[in-house]
This record gives structure tokens, C-alpha cells and sequence, in this order.
């Protein structure tokens, strides 16, 4: 078993859900939000970000899924920043590009423990049952729990769905290359990170 491995549920009125992630792994991803749109996101984030995903989640999608989809960043981010440890050896620095189509996105990060999000995706309207505005909400809670600087970039691009699911492959990738283990030392030129 990867000693980068972590387990994070969240349970509250308004949504329930269980995380796994093994970052050395890539094998295992297993989705299910009750969001087909959102499940797609994470599926694509975990399989170009090489870790294992075992996501279970259920909320208040009657109401709308602003909550679902926040709370899904806030545990994913949770997952990732426990099974990241101390940080000890990471690259820590990214940046990614993914097509898909007439598509183009660009992610910039850093897991230096300093959370902050530029959204610069102009999504309106709806991916499938999915308004597009709550993306945002999952990334700025990704961003926040996980610890990382996030720019995220469209390039160029019309269709809504190659949009958001380049900027989810442009996030696996990025993450896979900060993740990496490469030396043995906290990677800040102050010896800590935050």
C-alpha cells in the first residue's frame, strides 16, 4: 500500500462523502456524485493525475448542487493534501496544457501551501444537468483544501463541455508532475511550506 494514501468523508445535512486517494497507484478510479457531469470531471482529473479515486458522494441535487459540487472540492483537496504529507520531496511546481477539440486550457500550480485560485474559464449555461457556474465552486474549494495556487486558463475554446473537461485533463496533468517525488528536501528555499 502507497504511504501517500488517504481516507476523508464529510457528513452534514446537505451532502455525504467518502474519499480515497493513493497517489502512487493510477490504477483504481472508481466515481460516483450523483452529478453524471461532475463524476466525468473527476474521472478525467484522477486518470491524467495517475492516483487512485475512490469517490462516493450524495447531496441535496434537489435543492441545487452548489453543495454537492463544493463539498466534493473541499474533500478531494482534503484527500491530496493529507496523502501529500509534509510535502518532503515533491516537485511542487506545474503547468499543463490539454486540448480537447477546438479547446485549449492551461493550468499553472503550486502546492506550496499557499491556497489561491484565477478562474479564468467563461462558462454560462448548463453541461448537461450541470449548471457550469458551480465548476467554479469546485475548483476554489480544490484549491483552498489541497493547499495549492491554482491559474487556470482558457486558451481558446467554444464548446462548454471541451472547456471544462480540457481544464480538468490540464488539472490531472499538472498535478501529476507537482506530486512527483523527485529529491528529499521541503522544495521552499525557507525550509517550510504555507
Amino acid at each position: 500500500m502507497s504511504d501517500r494514501a488517504a481516507l476523508v468523508s464529510r457528513h452534514s445535512r446537505e451532502t455525504q462523502i467518502e474519499c480515497e486517494v493513493k497517489l502512487d497507484a493510477g490504477k483504481r478510479i472508481e466515481v460516483a456524485s450523483g452529478l453524471p457531469f461532475l463524476d466525468h470531471m473527476l474521472e478525467q482529473v484522477a486518470r491524467y493525475g495517475a492516483f487512485d479515486l475512490a469517490f462516493k458522494g450524495a447531496g441535496d441535487v434537489r435543492v441545487d448542487p452548489h453543495h454537492l459540487m463544493e463539498d466534493a472540492g473541499i474533500v478531494i483537496g482534503q484527500a491530496l493534501s493529507q496523502a501529500l504529507g509534509d510535502r518532503k520531496g515533491i516537485a511542487r511546481f506545474a503547468t499543463a496544457y490539454a486540448p480537447l477539440d477546438e479547446s485549449l486550457s492551461r493550468v499553472v500550480i503550486d502546492l506550496g501551501k499557499r491556497p489561491f485560485l484565477s478562474y479564468n474559464l467563461p462558462l454560462k449555461g448548463r453541461i448537461g444537468s450541470l449548471e457550469s457556474e458551480t465548476l467554479e465552486e469546485w475548483w476554489r474549494a480544490f484549491s483552498i483544501h489541497a493547499g495549492a495556487t491554482i491559474h487556470v486558463d482558457l486558451i481558446r475554446g467554444r464548446n462548454r463541455h471541451h472547456i471544462a473537461e480540457s481544464a480538468s485533463k490540464a488539472l490531472g496533468l499538472a498535478l501529476r508532475s507537482a506530486m512527483s517525488l523527485g529529491g528529499g528536501e521541503i522544495p521552499s528555499s525557507k525550509g517550510l511550506l504555507g
